[in-house]
This record gives C-alpha cells, sequence and structure tokens, in this order.
C-alpha cells in the first residue's frame, strides 16, 4: 500500500520519470522502480499509463521483491517486465533504483560490433565494454521469444549480466560491476543507489552513446571505410577503431568527481519538466 509517508520520496519518482521521458529515456514503455526505504523487501513502480503520464500516488503499487506480485491481494499485478526489476533488487541489496527503457541510440550499440565506451567525462562511470545481455541464451523450448524478460529465471540471467566476470559467486555483494547493461535487439537496464544518480547516468549514456557514434561515422567518412572496433589501446591515445576513449584511470576519477553533485544538471531537468504542460505531478509541494 502507497501511504502519504512516502509522498516526498515518491513526488521525486515521478519528477524522475517525467525527466527520463523528456530526454527521450523512456519511452511509452519504459519503466523504473525505486526500493522501499522502510522496507527493503518490496518497492515501488508505476502500474498504469505510460511514464510521461504518471501523476499521483493512485499510478503507484508496491510490490515484494522476492517474486515482484503485489504485496495487497488485490494490487495490480503491474508490468510484464517487473522480473527485472525484482531480480535485480535481489541480486544486489545495495541498490535501489532499477530503470529499463529503450532509447533508439543505446539499442543500437545492442546489435552493433562496436562495443559501447565511456568516450566523454559526463559518462566515466561506463568505464570499458558495456556487457550486452542476450536473452536467446536463455530460452527453454517452446518459451515464448518475444525478447521480453517475463519470468523471475530470466530476469535473475539480466541481474547476473551486470557482474559477467563474477560467474555467480558474487552473491553476498551489494553492488554490481556495472550500472548499465544493454539488452540485445530490445533496450538497456540501468541501476543505482539514488534515484537523481541513475537518471543522471541513463541522461549521459545517451549523450555518449550519440558523441561516439558520431566519432565513429566521421572515422569511417574520412576512411572511406567501416570502422572496426578491436579490444586495446592503440598509439596515440586512440583505441583501434580510430577513436579516443577514456583510459581506466580517467573512467574513474571522472565519475568520482560528477557524481558527488548531480544536483546542477537535475535543477534545470526538473525544472523543464515542471513549465512543460504534458507533465504533472500532483504530490509537488
Amino acid at each position: 500500500m502507497v501511504t502519504a509517508n512516502h509522498t516526498h520520496l515518491l513526488a521525486t519518482y515521478i519528477t524522475a520519470l517525467h525527466i527520463l521521458q523528456f530526454h527521450g529515456i523512456l519511452d511509452g514503455y519504459g519503466h523504473m522502480s525505486l526500493r522501499n526505504p522502510e522496507n527493503h523487501s518490496t518497492f515501488f513502480m508505476f502500474h498504469t499509463v505510460s511514464p510521461a503520464l504518471v501523476s499521483s500516488l493512485a499510478d503507484i503499487a508496491l510490490y515484494h521483491v522476492s517474486d515482484a506480485e503485489p504485496t495487497t491481494p488485490d494490487g495490480p499485478r503491474g508490468f510484464i517486465e517487473r522480473f527485472i526489476h525484482s531480480e535485480i533488487l535481489k541480486r544486489y541489496p545495495g541498490i535501489n533504483v532499477v530503470l529499463h527503457g529503450h532509447a533508439d541510440i543505446l539499442v543500437s550499440y545492442s546489435i552493433s560490433s562496436v562495443p559501447l565506451r565511456a568516450a566523454i567525462h559526463m559518462a566515466g562511470y561506463l568505464g570499458g565494454a558495456t556487457p550486452i545481455f542476450d536473452i536467446t541464451r536463455y530460452y527453454l523450448p517452446n518459451e515464448t521469444q518475444d525478447l521480453l524478460v517475463r519470468t523471475p529465471r530470466l530476469g535473475a540471467a539480466l541481474a547476473d549480466e551486470f557482474s559477467p566476470n563474477n560467474n555467480g559467486e558474487c552473491e553476498d555483494h551489494d553492488l554490481p560491476d556495472h550500472d548499465l547493461v544493454l539488452m540485445q535487439s530490445h533496450g538497456f537496464t540501468s541501476c543505482g543507489v539514488e534515484l537523481e544518480k541513475v537518471v543522471y547516468q541513463a541522461v549521459y549514456a545517451k549523450t555518449n552513446a550519440l558523441v561516439q557514434a558520431e566519432a565513429l561515422q566521421r572515422r569511417h567518412d574520412a576512411y572511406n571505410g567501416p570502422a572496426v572496433a578491436l579490444e586495446g589501446e592503440g598509439d596515440g591515445g586512440k583505441d583501434k577503431d580510430g577513436i579516443v576513449y577514456l583510459t581506466p584511470r580517467q573512467a574513474q576519477d571522472t565519475w568520482a568527481t560528477m557524481r558527488r553533485d548531480v544536483s546542477r544538471p537535475w535543477g534545470l531537468w526538473k525544472r523543464q519538466v515542471q513549465v512543460d504542460p504534458l507533465y504533472v505531478n500532483e504530490l509537488e509541494s
């Protein structure tokens, strides 16, 4: 049950949904969840309309992390892919926010041989090559293959992709190795500890993807041939695909700097949706 005690928190949650739609991160099918700070075994998620149109407590329900079922017998079952959220929150106790969207430019990297990598200082958290979750590896015979994460088993497989080098040995780790995973031919999922930082990560993941794509296109035009991404770094600070990416140290240090204060862009983004009549947030005081 959603109570008045959560009004401030959920007002910020609604604002975050609006910001993500404004920036083209969430379309009509995207969704985001928020762990209940008063009971970590449950999480909030909207269950009606599209992210842009979420406006009140009536649009939000509470679910169990254990099975993604509503906490009340008559509660809404929510979206098919609610298992994305429950399984990541279950797998990583330190994670409080899970975001799933279908931004076009990010989807393009999920079906390309060119890995999404940190190319700008605003997106240092991406680090090296971003993992790609290929759901086809996990389908059972006669299972619906619509690319949706519609079962706890598929949600758990996606959650594991956030720490792909641990071979299932980090069950007691609170946080994943990666903040963002691409989903082949589908979209992406991102997660984090704080709501505002997850919004920041999503917005700048898209910006990074656009900058990287533009640089690859310029390289292609300059050399009149396809740019093929290869592992490792080349001479002069450039990767073998001819693009300069952040070094591991740069990625680490830039994210350490940027994550200290995301209030500046958040304040701008919040104002943008406040003055746009499309977005209504009845919980704002």
